[in-house]
């Protein structure tokens, strides 16, 4: 089974720890959450100034006197609260003595807004010693002013660390890769939620009772209000793909920059602050999981918002400035006269919030998945909404976010809620209701687990016992854990949050390995494998899935793609047809890495479209390009061509028992190859070898690369009727002759190969080309081959005679079959 695809969600600790309070340092709490299925795969530090402003401080300038050598310039002297004040020159026109400002010490490391950082020394500045820097806004990252040094109010104490003073926020950043099935935790609530869970389970396990020490605190919204004012009116017409849908009206908007805390806490995960408006909507959803839209309220036409689906080829431009054709079925947040928002996925540009915004349509609402996942993938578009709407939010979740968000914009935005709550649910979902018995949750952990760290991990969880008794509970499962649909889903919770790591293994462990009395095909892959390895090449292993656009490359056939109809992205939208494509995409990744001389080799699947249904097979890739072996002081090294790739593929076959000179071979007919050679077992293809097309190396900056491809399965079913054979070496010398000779251009050494062989069975053991020439004081269309026999009788020495007949059959059969003018001595 293929791993789950996971995505990266960025965690600020600060963050989480408002919504739970805990002791635990960043890395103890990454550890107990990877150990809880929510695998933490990297903690990174965030400061809210570059730097964090360490190695500064506050300091206070005692003198300030004009600089002998230098009309311009300061000499400064500076209390930073060390043992003795420090001696500056400071080129800031406003520079004064009694100021307060910020100093950074020798030895600081400064990050200014534009430029490299660096590193304060201690210097001589036109003959005078200078032992620090007194900074401007721009040179701390603080702003971008730099029309003078950065003057402190009074009342600053000297010593103090700049950053304490200015409050700089430092932060941890914890990654974690979210697995589809974990919509629940794409959020900090929903860590929050799992860390809790993990710290109660650890207390009950050690005390043996119901835990539930650790909880998670909403932020409250007993304060909201709702308004009175008439509400703009809400149609749903298709209740299936929006079950639920809430919103409400805020004026006396003023939208501006959003508060530090507010940035800090957007940026720390990733997330660029827009205004303050926008702000609140993404903080919202990074805090609860609930994706929120606001709209510009007096840009909704006829003041009435219907949430539709769109009609086929209607035309809509959203905030990108890309004007989409829409298809049937996307659903569509539209006011009386035009839509304003695709669903769940992108707003438009037509209704967004600007600076000239002052009131507000707060949309908070539950989409159906599916109808999210499909728009989404139809116009290639991935945002932080339909990530959450396309792995299931939760419905009961999206009141409380209306009014945290709500509540914000009254606070940050100076906003003034005046409607009435809308908020239509017509068929409310009800939490799911599952009987599960203790020996059935034995049954499947292979130990027995406290009743009471069950239910505390339960409780914990948010999943309700309704019920319990000595064999089991009856249990309500939150809205919230949409993939907890089976009794054995809870089990899955349980044991991920008890910790797979606490269940022994048994002291005994009986196994069956069945005994491989037939061919062994995994053996035959190894030696080649192997044998390839020694070669010098590198197996890859590329993805099955790969780009719609291959459909049009040489040798793929689209009527034969098998295409993904929900694909992940337009780079993952088809099976692949052959390796050539994918495995070309590995050699331009490496050449890109300076590594330009490559030999990989690849096992893989590929797919087709049949007549009949879907088809697929074991193919095995080869792919050469640049030199064969590194450069050496041994001598010159020659590159890779056609003929080092060809004496590979026959070492291959004759790893898996197959002789190459059995095979039919022809002219390759691949359009992917600018010349190349066909072997055929009887009718069907064994394998393909050529150089590929410059033309399509072009496109991934490759040059002279040479391919091979073997039909995988077709090779295994040769090799398994070729048993393995033993034979004593001769005790008779061999002899070697060599011939000279002239033919066509077209004739190949293959056709002199297969006439050779058809002409002497018995003592011909092997053929071989060493010379060919073809150019000046040749014929126009012919060529020179020079080509050496071995002749060998295993029953005794050869004489000049055998020799001389067998060698003068050879000539004839070459004369007549192939056209060739052979020099006789």
């Amino acid at each position: 089974m293929w791993p789950l695809a996971t995505q990266i969600m960025k965690i600020s600790y600060n963050w989480l720890s408002e919504l739970l309070k805990t002791d635990l340092t960043v890395d103890q709490a990454s550890v107990m959450l990877t150990a809880g299925g929510l695998e933490v795969e990297n903690v990174e530090s965030f400061e809210s100034v570059k730097g964090g402003l360490k190695g500064l401080f506050v300091g206070e300038v005692l003198t300030c006197a004009k600089h002998p050598n230098a009309d311009k310039l300061s000499l400064t002297t500076v209390n930073v609260g060390g043992e003795a004040p420090l001696q500056i020159v400071c080129g800031a026109p406003n520079v004064a003595a009694g100021q307060k400002v910020i100093v950074a010490i020798v030895g600081t490391t400064v990050h200014p807004v534009t430029g490299e950082p660096f590193e304060i020394k201690k210097s001589k500045i036109r003959g005078e010693l200078s032992e620090g820097m007194i900074c401007a806004e721009d040179e701390i990252g603080l702003g971008v002013s730099h029309a003078g040094i950065l003057v402190l109010p009074n009342d600053a104490q000297v010593g103090t660390k700049a950053a304490d003073f200015l409050k700089i926020e430092t932060d941890s950043v914890i990654e974690i890769g979210l697995t589809p099935n974990r919509a629940d935790a794409a959020s900090h609530l929903g860590v929050a939620r799992d860390l809790s869970a993990l710290i109660n389970t650890v207390k009950s396990i050690s005390t043996k009772h119901v835990v539930g020490d650790s909880k998670v605190v909403m932020p409250d919204v007993s304060s909201f209000k709702a308004g009175t004012e008439k509400a703009i009116e809400v149609v749903v017409e298709d209740t299936e793909a929006c079950p639920r849908y809430t919103g409400i009206t805020i004026s006396n908007i003023k939208v501006d920059e959003s508060p530090k805390w507010l940035k800090n806490r957007l940026l720390s995960i990733g997330v660029n602050p827009i205004n303050n408006v926008v702000d609140i909507t993404n903080f919202v959803l990074h805090e609860i999981g609930q994706p929120l839209h606001a709209f510009d309220a007096d840009k909704i036409v006829g003041k009435k918002v219907i949430v539709r689906t769109a009609k086929a080829g209607e035309k809509f431009v959203t905030l990108d400035k890309i004007e989409r054709t829409l298809q049937q079925g996307n659903l569509m947040i539209c006011s009386a006269e035009n839509p304003m928002c695709i669903a769940g996925v992108f707003g438009g540009i037509d209704s967004g919030i600007t600076e000239s915004t002052t009131s507000v349509f707060l949309e908070s609402a539950y989409f159906d998945a599916a109808s999210i996942r499909k728009t989404s993938k139809q116009h290639g578009l991935k945002t932080d909404a339909s990530f959450r709407f396309e792995r299931g939010t939760d419905p009961e979740i999206t009141l409380y976010a209306l009014q945290r968000a709500a509540l914000l914009m009254q606070e940050i935005c100076g906003g003034k809620i005046v409607s009435p709550v809308i908020d239509i649910y017509p068929n409310k979902k009800e939490e799911a209701i599952f009987s599960i018995k203790y020996s059935y949750i034995d049954q499947f952990s292979g130990e027995v687990i406290d009743r009471n760290v069950i239910s505390t991990i339960l409780l914990s969880l948010g999943i309700k016992i309704v019920s319990s008794d000595p064999e089991g509970l009856n249990l309500h499962v939150p809205s919230y854990k949409v993939d907890v649909l089976r009794p054995v889903d809870v089990i899955e919770e349980i044991l991920r949050v008890y910790g797979y790591d606490r269940i022994p293994l048994p002291k005994k462990q009986s196994i069956s390995l069945p005994a491989i009395v037939e061919f062994d095909r995994e053996q035959i892959q190894n030696k080649v494998a192997d044998y390839l390895a020694a070669q010098g090449f590198n197996e890859i292993l590329t993805n099955s899935l790969t780009k719609s656009e291959y459909n049009s490359a040489p040798g793929w056939n689209e009527e034969h793609s098998v295409k993904i109809l929900n694909p992940l992205s337009q780079e993952l939208g088809v099976m692949r047809q052959d390796l050539l494509m994918t495995g070309l995409e590995i050699l331009e990744y490496n050449r890109n890495r300076r590594q330009v001389d490559q030999k990989v080799f690849e096992f893989g699947k590929v797919y087709s479209k049949t007549e009949t249904g879907y088809s697929e097979s074991y193919a095995l890739s080869l792919l050469a390009c640049g030199k064969k072996q590194e450069t050496s002081w041994q001598g010159p090294v020659s590159t890779i061509d056609f003929f080092f790739l060809k004496s590979v593929l026959v070492n291959v076959l004759t790893v898996c028992g197959i002789k190459s000179n059995d095979l039919t071979v022809k002219e390759s007919e691949n359009p992917a190859f600018s010349y190349g050679l066909t072997y055929f077992s009887g009718t069907k293809i064994l394998l393909e070898i050529g150089a590929v097309k410059s033309s399509l190396l072009k496109k991934y900056d490759l040059n002279d690369v040479f391919s091979c491809c073997f039909n995988w399965d077709l090779v295994i079913r040769k090799a398994k009727k070729k048993a393995v054979q033993y034979q004593e070496v001769s005790k008779f010398p061999a002899v070697k002759r060599d011939l000279s000779m002239m033919v066509d251009v077209t004739t190949s050494f293959s056709k002199i190969e297969e006439i050779a062989f058809k002409s002497e069975r018995k003592l011909l053991k092997e053929v071989s080309l060493f010379d060919l020439y073809q150019g000046e004081k040749i014929e126009a269309g012919k060529k020179s081959m020079a080509v050496s026999f071995i002749l060998l009788d295993d029953q005794q020495t050869l004489t000049d005679k055998q020799i001389d007949k067998t060698m003068e059959r050879l000539m004839v059969a070459f004369e007549s079959e192939a056209g060739a003018v052979i020099r006789r001595g």
